[in-house]
């Protein structure tokens, strides 16, 4: 077993929420100081770190960024591993991103390249989004990357496969947090009271008519209510009614358009419900744009450099389609050419399921694309 698979699942065994994820800070900041000093510099911004490590010249700052939060979800995998903080595991594959940073920033220590390698380990991408604060922090800011590159894991795609696109690969994403209140009552007399119930049930369904009736059927958007909370007993008429979900759009022209309907649609709701509705975005996730120059030549790069790879190692080449996925690196992307890929992990089970169960072996195959393709960038005379 190779040390970053070893790391990979003491990471599994500790998920934790976003910006409290201290024994997983505490952990990686124990690996990264065992690093030879003189070519490790660390920073830390909440719970988050970046690690410097140093170039032969540090003329540019190539880096590689990794999420560390985990899920509230109950784990119910087979592993022997499994998580010890109950109600949360690593549900996303931030265990095996992390594992995988660890061995990119050990690679470079080792083999040095002209440029600085910054390895960004940013807390909170579940929620309620690391990435944006970390951009704006001082941390950051002395570091900040000439190019920026990730990857997620893909249960979907077999082990030994890159799937990419240049453009768009992750959708906007926006909570959803909807607040009614009317007047709860005794069930036997509904006239004397506002049912919140009745009122969300109807919202639900209103809201699902607007990707069939107000979004262009050629674009693509998803409302998802996932979360209905509301009444105390059966035989008590619910004063108070909650919904959360997540709106999702392959522009931000249609997500203000949807968010522009929904308000329109709660606005129907009070007048005819005789209620109070409250409404909160939460956290709003800019899309995944790939640079699409850089994508481009990565994607060459691919074709062209795995034929000299060791078969063990090798990876395949896939161009995908957009995904309704969110993913807080889209506000790395605004700022940094750079872009994301997924790593086929080859799973029954998909994202955010309470037995993903990633296979290991695409920990070392991704540490050496990544490595292998950064030596490569570095000795270019230009980035872009």
């Amino acid at each position: 077993m190779s040390r970053f698979v070893q790391l990979r699942r003491e990471l599994h065994r500790i998920p934790e929420p976003g910006f409290q994820e201290f024994k997983t800070q505490a952990l990686l900041l124990d690996y990264l100081r065992s690093l030879p000093a003189e070519r490790v510099e660390i920073k830390t911004w909440k719970t988050g770190i970046l690690a410097k490590v140093k170039g032969t010249v540090g003329k540019r700052r190539l880096a590689y960024r990794t999420d560390i939060d985990g899920l509230p979800i109950e784990e119910e995998t087979s592993c022997e591993f499994r998580s010890v903080h109950p109600g949360f595991m690593h549900a996303c594959g931030h265990d095996m991103h992390m594992a995988i940073a660890l061995g990119i920033a050990t690679h470079f220590v080792e083999h040095p390249i002209e440029d600085d390698v910054i390895v960004i380990f940013q807390p909170a991408e579940e929620g309620p989004g690391g990435a944006e604060p970390m951009m704006r922090s001082e941390e950051y800011q002395a570091w900040k990357p000439d190019l920026i590159i990730a990857l997620h894991i893909a249960p979907e795609y077999p082990v030994g496969t890159v799937a990419i696109r240049p453009g768009v690969l992750f959708a906007n994403t926006s909570e959803l947090f909807i607040d009614l209140k009317g007047k709860g009552g005794h069930a036997a007399y509904p006239h004397l009271s506002n049912d919140m119930i009745v009122a969300a049930s109807q919202l639900v369904v209103q809201l699902q008519t607007i990707v069939s009736r107000n979004v262009d059927p050629l674009d693509s958007a998803v409302i998802t209510i996932g979360k209905f909370e509301g009444g105390v007993r059966q035989n008590v008429i619910a004063e108070r009614a909650r919904l959360e979900g997540t709106i999702r759009t392959l522009s931000d022209s249609t997500m203000k358009s949807v968010k522009e309907r929904i308000e329109s649609i709660l606005r129907g709701i009070e007048a005819g419900y005789n209620c109070e509705v409250a409404l909160d975005y939460g956290a709003l996730y800019h899309q995944v744009f790939n640079h699409e120059p850089l994508t481009n030549e990565f994607m060459n790069w691919m074709r062209t450099e795995q034929t000299a790879v060791d078969e063990r190692l090798r990876m395949r080449l896939v161009e995908c389609r957009e995904s309704m996925t969110g993913e807080d690196f889209g506000y790395f992307l605004r700022e940094t050419p750079g872009f994301m890929f997924w790593l086929g992990v080859d799973s029954p089970y998909g994202l955010h399921h309470s037995k993903l169960e990633p296979k290991e072996e695409a920990i070392d195959r991704a540490v050496s694309v990544v490595t292998r393709y950064l030596t490569w960038k570095s000795a270019q005379p230009t980035l872009l």
